[in-house]
């Protein structure tokens, strides 16, 4: 059985450019053997991830998430049983949400900012399918 795990979480102290390299190239890694593909969303301070894959692979991704020390208040947004993958392409995509088309956060939220905390789990979702949409998504490992 597939699922899809989307969640926040906030940056628990800033990391420098060669952590969040080295996060990516991990997923990149270790992925693959796990059945996991995904997309990874990120500013300074917040993390967006969808982690999709066999239920019990996926638990255990995000239950070590839950535990790292670089995440703090991470939020369940959406978990559900998918039929088939969203991002079934790569390991790991990654959105510097920098780069991000400002008119195209205020499509989803009241701000030009990425705030997963302060949408439902359906919009930040959505986001993150126009962000594949529009070629934004870097850094897609194969599978």
């Amino acid at each position: 059985m597939l699922v899809s795990c989307l969640y926040a979480s906030r940056v628990a102290a800033p990391l420098p450019p060669a952590v969040l390299d080295q996060i990516v190239l991990q997923s990149h890694r270790n992925n693959p053997r796990r059945g996991i593909t995904g997309l990874l969303c990120f500013t300074s301070d917040v993390f967006v991830q969808v982690l999709e894959g066999g239920r019990d692979e996926v638990c255990d991704l995000y239950n070590a998430i839950v535990r790292d020390e670089r995440h703090s208040q991470v939020r369940l947004l959406a978990y559900e049983e998918i039929t088939e993958r969203r991002f079934g392409n790569w390991t790991m995509g990654q959105v510097d949400a920098k780069a991000v088309n400002p008119s195209l956060l205020l499509k989803y939220s009241k701000t030009a900012s990425l705030d997963p905390f302060a949408l439902s789990g359906q919009a930040t979702m959505a986001l993150l399918m126009d962000l594949v949409a529009t070629g934004t998504i870097t850094g897609r490992g194969g599978v």
